[in-house]
């Protein structure tokens, strides 16, 4: 069983086909401390997508514009209508572009043998790693300072060699990011990000 905070803050709960509702509740109960302090930690977030609006992508800002959907410079042009929808599709196509670079760099810097990259619109992970060494981002990476995107991609990268999170692959993490623990938990405070969008 899991335990979510929704976008709206309500809580779901997923639980195998046939659980009792006793045991449910049960479950809720006894993670009540945890789903009490995510709820009082809970602030909605949204994105201010007018015109004129400023976003920051991967740490650098972007002005909201109308027009054809794409990035030009240093501004972000979005249709008058559909904006949350556009941007989603754009976002997709941009963090694509930008983690292959980045990922490829880190690889090749760090000597990671990865076989390529996947954008998910996943919102329980910033991102993961398969067998075969594909790496999938969430495209609300983008969100992050680049401080903590390179913090994720290092740790996916780092399941190309270990594939679990042993004292090995830790040490793996540390000898690329000396301050990994500072980075992992600057993430956990940027969790509302993944309600974006």
């Amino acid at each position: 069983m899991s335990l979510n905070i929704e976008r709206d803050g309500s809580v779901l709960v997923r639980a195998p086909i046939g659980t009792g509702s006793e045991d449910i509740e049960d479950f809720v109960f006894r993670h009540r401390a945890w789903l009490e302090k995510k709820l009082s930690d809970f602030r909605p977030v949204s994105l201010d997508l007018s015109d004129g609006a400023e976003l920051i992508l991967f740490g650098a800002p972007y002005v909201i514009a109308s027009g054809r959907t794409r990035i030009a410079g240093d501004h972000i042009y979005l249709p008058q209508e559909g904006r949350e929808e556009a941007l989603n599709r754009l976002l997709h196509r941009f963090v694509h572009e930008v983690m292959s670079v980045f990922t490829a760099q880190l690889a090749r810097r760090f000597d990671f043998p990865f076989q390529g990259i996947r954008i998910t619109s996943a919102r329980g992970r910033w991102g993961s790693c398969s067998r075969d060494g594909i790496i999938h981002y969430s495209f609300r990476i983008a969100f992050l300072p680049t401080a903590l995107v390179e913090y994720i991609a290092v740790h996916e990268l780092s399941h190309t060699i270990r594939f679990d999170h042993s004292p090995a692959f830790w040490a793996q993490v540390e000898s690329c990011l000396p301050d990994w623990k500072e980075r992992r938990s600057a993430l956990k405070a940027k969790s509302s990000v993944m309600n974006l969008l």
